[in-house]
């Protein structure tokens, strides 16, 4: 007779409850996962595109102050809120830093594991055949392949290796072979060529915001007229966000002569800009300077992106002070019709008593010049000085240049002109050629020497330019391979007796997947 255990049965412990540090890293592993997907990577990629519309629609600090200045001016209220979020700084402001690394947090999170699994598979040889060929989606049954089932697996693995497919042969337990073999790798080598191109250009424009810069100046032909690597010299400046004034290279640079040729059209045919330098403390060098052909130093590249003339008047004020003035004019059409201001501020000053500050009798030359005139009209004809004219008002008083207000080189400051504090020399404007002169009302004279030509020219450093270079043409090669790359996979089983049969499997939408298939199964028959 049996007896039953009437001891009592201990209950299972339950499942220790999870604290509160295993949900924050299930938590942080979600959040991880969402980061480092590619469709997050797409979203942050649109944001990083808007964010940067208000760098193209506001002005930036880094890049113009002036017109940084002038905004504020006419936006007074509008524009401190805007500098408060960083609407003037907007490439170096915290959101759009923080868009950036996310970015490039997210994209390396998703393509350091893919390019570990693609570097497996590359490693990893073709899987065996399916047990059911019939059932891919391309299969061929009843194959007539004669022959020892060895010799005809190692035949069928010749033709495909002739193909570029990857092929394998296996022994079957039945006596039999299989035969796998894989193709289209490149397509995924060239989606992560793509994306890592992706990559380098962030890398390589974030090299180039923080350490690069760029620069403007005008500079006219001749020894007097050069300048020197320095803020203070430009006309236009913008630094990156790591980069100070020490920072920039060394360099000075003299315009020792300057050729333009002009088609009988009057376009442009070759601009050749010869220059002299010297880098530091190092001896002068000569170079030549042409379109898309820069001067290339260590950290500065001078490029040549316009020209024009500069009219040199000669002033003689009425205690027979001699001055001459070399100011470069703006061109105003493809003919280099420019126009200009020169001024004399020391003219008319009595050497023994000094400038009258109450009777201020600075001079100041207004208007026009046409390197080619046809007699009548007051535009050129053609760019370069075949008939030159220079057609200048004369102006007399305060030009306010001592009121300390940055003002233009160009043009007369309209504000004195309004106020009658600089008034207009008679009637008519003068009309000079090279080496005329004129008299005014007081005595005075000027001669209107001829020109000088004068260049625009851009100094830039970007360190990161190669970058983009090379993540640019990966980029391009990386898509190309992806778009015309097809993988896929097919299988042969020949076994021991009787015919053989055949599947294939795409990877991918591939329109000539079948064909290719029956193709390759009509050639190993």
């Amino acid at each position: 007779m049996s007896t039953v255990d009437e001891r009592p049965v201990e209950a299972a412990a339950p499942p220790p409850t999870p604290g509160p540090a295993a949900g924050l890293v299930a938590l942080g592993r979600r959040a991880w996962r969402w980061l480092t997907s590619m469709r997050t990577a797409l979203i942050l990629l649109f944001l990083l595109a808007v964010a940067a519309i208000p760098g193209s629609l506001l002005p930036q600090r880094n890049l113009n102050l002036e017109k940084v200045r002038a905004y504020y001016t006419a936006h007074p209220k509008l524009a401190p809120l805007l500098d408060r979020v960083g609407g003037f700084d907007v490439f170096a402001s915290p959101w759009f830093s923080a868009i950036y690394l996310l970015l490039f947090v997210s994209l390396v999170g998703c393509l350091v594991p893919r390019l570990r699994s693609h570097v497996v598979a590359l490693l990893r040889v073709p899987p065996d055949a399916p047990s059911r060929l019939d059932r891919l989606p391309a299969h061929a049954d009843g194959l007539a392949l004669h022959g020892d089932p060895a010799e005809v697996a190692a035949r069928l693995r010749a033709v495909l290796r002739r193909r570029r497919f990857r092929a394998v042969v296996r022994a079957q337990p039945d006596g039999g072979f299989t035969v796998s073999a894989e193709k289209g790798y490149l397509k995924e080598s060239g989606n992560l060529l793509f994306h890592f191109a992706l990559l380098a250009l962030l890398i390589g424009v974030a090299l180039g915001s923080w350490y690069g810069y760029k620069a403007d100046r005008v500079v006219v032909q001749g020894a007097d007229q050069g300048f020197c690597n320095t803020l203070q010299q430009y006309d236009d400046y913008g630094l990156g966000s790591r980069v100070g004034p020490a920072d920039l290279e060394p360099f000075c640079l003299t315009l020792t002569d300057f050729q333009a040729r002009f088609l009988d059209t009057g376009e442009p045919a070759d601009y050749r800009a010869a220059v002299s330098y010297t880098v530091g403390s190092g001896a002068p060098a000569d170079a030549v300077i042409k379109v898309n052909d820069p001067l290339r130093l260590d950290r500065a590249r001078i490029y040549l992106v316009g020209h024009g003339y500069a009219p040199v008047l000669r002033y003689t004020d009425r205690y027979g002070k001699t001055q001459t003035i070399v100011a470069p004019f703006l061109y105003l059409d493809a003919n280099k019709t420019s126009s200009g201001v020169v001024q004399f501020p020391d003219a008319n000053v009595d050497p023994v008593k000094g400038r009258d500050p109450n009777d201020k009798q600075q001079v100041a030359f207004a208007g026009m010049y046409i390197p080619t005139s046809d007699g009548t009209h007051a535009v050129s004809v053609f760019p370069a000085e075949r008939n030159p004219v220079l057609v200048v008002t004369p102006y007399r008083g305060d030009l306010g240049l001592d009121a300390g207000i940055p003002s233009s080189v160009y043009t007369l400051d309209q504000h004195q002109i309004d106020t009658g504090r600089l008034r207009e020399v008679g009637s008519e404007p003068l009309r000079l050629k090279p080496g005329d002169s004129a008299r005014l009302d007081d005595g005075t004279t000027v001669q209107f020497v001829g020109t000088r030509p004068w260049t625009a020219l851009t100094v830039r450093y970007d360190p990161g330019e190669k970058v983009v270079l090379g993540g640019a043409w990966c980029l391009m090669i990386g898509l190309l391979v992806s778009l015309t790359g097809r993988r896929r996979r097919i299988w042969f089983r020949i076994p021991a007796s009787g015919p053989a049969c055949a599947g294939a499997l795409s990877r991918g939408e591939y329109p000539g997947f079948t064909a290719e298939f029956d193709n390759l199964v009509k050639e190993v028959q």
